[in-house]
């Protein structure tokens, strides 16, 4: 299994409720959180298949802004 974390702008728990059902939706996602104490919003994804492109694509559908932090 491989992590990815993202900087984004899901800012609070309307917008984790907002992207939760496609986040849910797709395939490949072992499990994920978003940091809102972050200044960053972090968002963490646990990859079971699903790709980097794949998780930005999903966020992305949602309304929010997304992008790859390097490790």
């Amino acid at each position: 299994m491989k992590t990815f974390t993202f900087k984004t702008n899901i800012n609070c728990g309307g917008c984790i409720a907002k992207v939760t059902p496609f986040m849910d939706a797709v395939e490949g996602i072992s499990s994920w959180n978003v940091d809102t104490t972050n200044k960053n919003k972090i968002l963490t994804v646990v990859s079971d298949g699903i790709t980097e492109s794949k998780i930005i694509e999903t966020v992305k559908e949602a309304g929010f802004n997304i992008e790859s932090v390097s490790e």
